[in-house]
């Protein structure tokens, strides 16, 4: 008896000393990746800046294939989180609870970053530009949207074909009908029929996550790309030009909100800030070149179950959502480009129409599709349906692909730190589903 009392305790040190050294060799791993990618960040940049046309055409190409393929996983990648997401929980309270932590903070981060942008307006003051210099901008604005409405942006999100949000990319649709799909499934009765269907959508599932990890192995390839590109960019003088305090205030806000507000919530949710954003660090990288939220889904998805350790329920349910509804440097840009645009329109602005805008922008925020230049044309579309001039929004138009790159990466941040603090907030409390273990 009192040897199998020993024997107990000792096999339970051998499995603690062999998790622990897994634990150690995956920590090891990640470093070398985290070192591997900031080397190539930093090789490319000094590449792109050398200017040689012909590596730059080299980057130009591998950047735009690693573009292409990140849009190629991510809108099934979408889809399917969706519908096996909501098929396994629509019937369980886990649902409900994942969703509301998922909304509120959502709303609290987003919020926090129109009214850090509206606060440093209202301090910094940007002055208006010269009438004529508006007016010369207008011939800039993309003529196609001067006369798209708000309505007409919603309205596009509702499909008429099941297959249109699909081919044309439509990433609200693709959430409409991945829902519509899911929850069908999960109040479905439960026939032979039901769980053929679900295996095949399981198969689908993990053959997208291991085309992820093989994006992810090749990865640094891509970050050297597009590190090149925008070095070359911007040493060629093709993102230059500032608004001044304008442009102070939209970027300063974005990254007031980054590195300021949103570690402030995981802080005091009880994570480590630093621990998550080193997790997290190649979704942010991609979406910092890519400029789409939706495009990074897929590294993103990976990066919350294989390196931050989410819960499969809680990061396949969470990030679809925010992918398309949290977007904290959308509603900060929307929120000042629209104060500043009705501003030099001669538009009284009060401290109450400022605030009422920042609700407006907020909920324009979370319409809006983590596209490129998704927030661009919604706003241009804000200002035409009150009837505002647009030039300016031509003279914006050239540093918005810097703008679009800091606030992509927020939103992509904001997007992890939502994921974090639900799944360590409901840790221990989530049924574990095997169907979603299965394809983790």
């Amino acid at each position: 008896m009192a040897d199998q009392k020993n024997a107990v305790p000792a096999h339970d040190e051998v499995e603690q000393k062999a998790q622990a050294a897994l634990s150690a060799a995956k920590l090891n791993d990640q470093k070398r990746q985290v070192v591997l990618w900031i080397g190539a960040l930093i090789v490319g940049g000094m590449l792109g800046w050398a200017n040689v046309p012909v590596l730059n055409e080299l980057f130009n190409f591998i950047a735009t294939v690693f573009t292409r393929l990140f849009q190629f996983v991510a809108v099934p990648t979408i889809a399917l989180a969706v519908i096996t997401t909501l098929a396994a929980l629509g019937t369980k309270r886990d649902t409900g609870r994942i969703f509301a932590h998922a909304v509120t903070y959502t709303l609290l981060t987003t919020i926090c970053a129109a009214a850090v942008g509206l606060a440093l307006f209202i301090w910094l003051a940007p002055a208006n530009l010269p009438a004529e210099v508006v007016g010369a901008g207008a011939s800039d604005v993309p003529g196609k949207l001067e006369g798209l409405s708000y309505y007409d942006h919603f309205l596009s999100i509702v499909p008429n074909n099941v297959l249109a949000p699909f081919v044309s990319g439509n990433v609200l649709s693709v959430m409409l009908v991945a829902a519509a799909a899911g929850l069908g499934l999960a109040f479905a009765p439960k026939t032979e029929n039901r769980e053929m269907l679900l295996k095949g959508i399981h198969g689908l599932q993990e053959l997208l996550f291991t085309l992820i990890r093989g994006l992810l192995t090749v990865l640094p390839v891509g970050i050297l790309a597009f590190a090149a590109q925008l070095a070359a960019q911007i040493e060629a003088g093709v993102i230059i030009g500032s608004l001044g305090v304008y442009t102070a205030v939209v970027i300063g806000g974005n990254l007031i909100q980054f590195f300021v507000v949103i570690p402030f919530f995981l802080a005091v949710r009880g994570l480590n800030p630093v621990r998550v954003f080193r997790q997290m660090a190649p979704a942010v990288a991609v979406a910092l070149f890519t400029k789409s939220s939706a495009g990074t889904l897929p590294v993103t998805l990976a990066s919350a179950e294989q390196r931050l350790g989410a819960h499969p329920s809680v990061a396949r349910f969470v990030l679809p959502i925010c992918t398309t509804i949290n977007m904290n440097g959308c509603a900060a840009f929307i929120l000042v480009t629209s104060l500043y645009v009705m501003q030099n329109a001669g538009m009284e602005l009060t401290l109450g129409t400022m605030v009422s805008w920042l609700f407006i922008a907020v909920l324009a925020a979370v319409g809006n599709a983590g596209v490129p230049m998704g927030c661009y044309f919604l706003t241009l579309s804000l200002m035409a349906s009150i009837g505002a001039p647009v030039g300016l929004m031509g003279i914006i138009l050239p540093i918005y692909s810097v703008i679009d790159m800091i606030e992509t990466a927020e939103n992509v941040w904001s997007d992890s730190a939502v994921c974090a603090i639900t799944n360590h907030e409901l840790a221990g409390t989530l049924a574990d589903d095997e169907e979603l273990a299965s394809t983790a």
